[in-house]
């Protein structure tokens, strides 16, 4: 597989906003996490009757792809609804094709905010000096996440097998077999029904090896990775295979595009393993219920920062500071949990700060030894 350019990757992207009529575009956490207290603020009540005079009429909020567009959409316009009654101002929701589109719409100020994985902000903001990070999400009391590595193969799982469970960390961050429920990720056949975490039986249980399964399992076989600027779905497994000694020309590589493009790539048989945010099997869950034993995970990346939200940064303080209040005290609400779960699986979100910094740092270090910005 070559290596594309950081400004070649811009370049396409460019095309495809032109062609498209100017669309704008876990993951499912290396470092450390930061606060995840969310603020008391509350949006004063002059935003609430009308925009102050120098907040603009209107925002464009970009989101990419973590299922379907037509699905996500909906739950984007709601959230984006959401924030025009809390600020008084028009707020329009797009759903653009990946990380590359959403900076160059936010480059270009044909958007004004943005939710970025942490590796697509870490590229857009080298590329354009107007992004501004506001946020940090919150999976789970986490404001870190992983990649997990997954296959149709139950023999991968050697003499030990298969069983339900999920992979995590202990305190000296191994990776150890745990139960469904005892990592901060939702995983595929649970679900929260008023509060409380219960097992889905029309779903299929999360399966897993019994153990964690060495990555030279990956050498010969087909991969599904997400997309080249997907943290969790491309940077970060391939920084760990190249540590295991793997290299490129050791697999063959597909781009399925997004997280549950990938877990469908191995439910259908067309790839060998996967590679996604944990647990993204329950993507496409509701139209393939038994992914949760079909589709196997062998073991788990290291953590990586979760998704940031972005502003650019010649918006009004006032304003920025508006958006957070808004946009946490939605997360807060039932109706809110309900929308962000199915749009990134949020469930807070803190303000970014120093140990964001330092993890996207961490980010970026990993994306230069993969050469984007050669």
């Amino acid at each position: 597989m070559k290596r594309r350019s950081l400004l070649a990757l811009v370049a396409v992207l460019a095309l495809v906003l032109a062609a498209c009529g100017g669309d704008t575009e876990e993951t499912t956490t290396t470092a450390g996490a930061g606060d995840t207290t969310t603020t008391e603020e509350t949006v004063d009540e002059t935003t609430t009757t009308g925009a102050m005079s120098d907040w603009p009429e209107q925002l464009v909020f970009g989101f990419v792809p973590s299922q379907e567009v037509a699905e996500l959409q909906d739950d984007v316009d709601t959230f984006a609804a959401i924030l025009s009654e809390a600020l008084g101002i028009e707020v329009i929701g797009e759903v653009t094709t990946d990380y590359t589109a959403l900076a160059l719409a936010m480059g270009t100020g044909r958007a004004d905010m943005g939710a970025f994985g942490p590796a697509g902000y870490v590229i857009a903001s080298r590329q354009y000096d107007n992004l501004e990070l506001l946020a940090q999400s919150v999976r789970f009391g986490d404001s870190t996440y992983h990649a997990q590595y997954f296959t149709n193969d139950p023999s991968i799982c050697g003499d030990a097998g298969v069983e339900e469970g999920a992979f995590y960390y202990d305190d000296a961050g191994e990776v150890v077999a745990l139960g469904a429920t005892e990592t901060p990720a939702l995983q595929v056949g649970y679900e929260f029904v008023d509060g409380e975490l219960q097992r889905n039986e029309a779903l299929s249980a999360p399966m897993r090896c019994a153990e964690p399964v060495d990555l030279s399992v990956f050498d010969g076989k087909t991969i599904a990775f997400v997309e080249e600027s997907s943290t969790s779905g491309f940077i970060f497994p391939t920084i760990a295979l190249l540590n295991a000694g793997i290299t490129e020309d050791q697999y063959t590589t597909i781009f399925a595009g997004s997280h549950d493009g990938a877990v469908q790539a191995v439910y259908d048989g067309e790839a060998d393993i996967g590679v996604s945010f944990d647990d993204a099997r329950g993507t496409i869950a509701e139209g393939n219920p038994d992914v949760g034993e079909r589709v196997i995970v062998f073991n788990i990346s290291p953590r990586i920062a979760n998704d940031v939200i972005t502003v650019r940064s010649d918006l009004p303080e006032d304003l920025k500071d508006a958006l957070f209040a808004a946009m946490a005290d939605f997360i807060s609400t039932e109706e809110g949990q309900a929308v962000m779960d199915e749009l990134y699986q949020w469930t807070d979100l803190t303000r970014a700060d120093e140990v964001t910094e330092q993890s996207l740092a961490l980010i970026g270090d990993a994306i230069d030894e993969l050469g984007y910005g050669d």
